[in-house]
């Protein structure tokens, strides 16, 4: 097993804990994670997205001028893709699922892969515990300035969410708190780094371990 240091919020070292190395120190699989981010991405769409048909525009009842003799091209509505207010030809329709598929194993393996990319490239950060004494978003900032983690993408996993820190953490565009339970594959590409507590890693690691 791998060692990796516990800080206290001061950004100090107060003690060293061992990771478990099926996962956090697996080989990266690279098809694998870019497979579960495109999941993610596309079961994240609306797909409410929607145009009009000719068929579902107004007007165009009629031909707009006989079919020969009058010089111009022959047309049989107004309503035609190429007239301006006719029908959109290949549209967007809100009956298409963009939704994907991926099994256990593979969702596993993605967010291992993630996990694994966070300790190789040391954007994994461990702390002993997350508590503030008010809900006052300078607490929160004040832990971020004393971590080095300032103007980063931030996946926060604590294993209690706790009035305070949510409060603290709500304003903040650039943090994301979760429970070890939400952690998932595209937040934890997506964050530059991952801060989490010593009590939330142990559950991660149970969850992933008992899957």
């Amino acid at each position: 097993m791998s060692k990796k240091e516990i800080l206290n919020l001061k950004g100090e070292k107060v003690k060293e804990i061992s990771l478990k190395d099926n996962i956090w120190k697996i080989e990266p699989n690279d098809a694998v994670l870019h497979n579960a981010i495109i999941l993610a991405r596309a079961n994240s769409r609306q797909g409410t997205a929607s145009t009009k048909t000719r068929a579902e525009v107004s007007g165009g009842g009629r031909k707009p001028w006989r079919q020969k003799g009058t010089g111009n091209a022959r047309q049989g509505s107004i309503r035609a893709v190429q007239w301006r207010g006719g029908g959109i030809a290949h549209g967007p329709n809100p009956n298409v699922n963009y939704s994907k598929k991926m099994n256990k194993k593979e969702r596993r393996l993605a967010l291992k892969s993630a996990l694994s990319y966070k300790v190789i490239d040391n954007e994994l950060i461990i702390i002993d515990n997350l508590s503030f004494e008010t809900n006052k978003t300078k607490e929160m900032i004040n832990v971020l300035n004393s971590l080095n983690l300032t103007n980063k993408k931030v996946l926060i996993v604590v294993d209690i969410l706790t009035d305070n820190v949510c409060l603290a953490s709500r304003n903040l565009a650039n943090i994301k708190l979760v429970l070890p339970e939400e952690v998932n594959t595209y937040d934890v590409v997506n964050a530059d780094n991952i801060l989490i507590t010593e009590t939330a890693l142990n559950k991660l690691e149970e969850v992933l371990g008992n899957e």
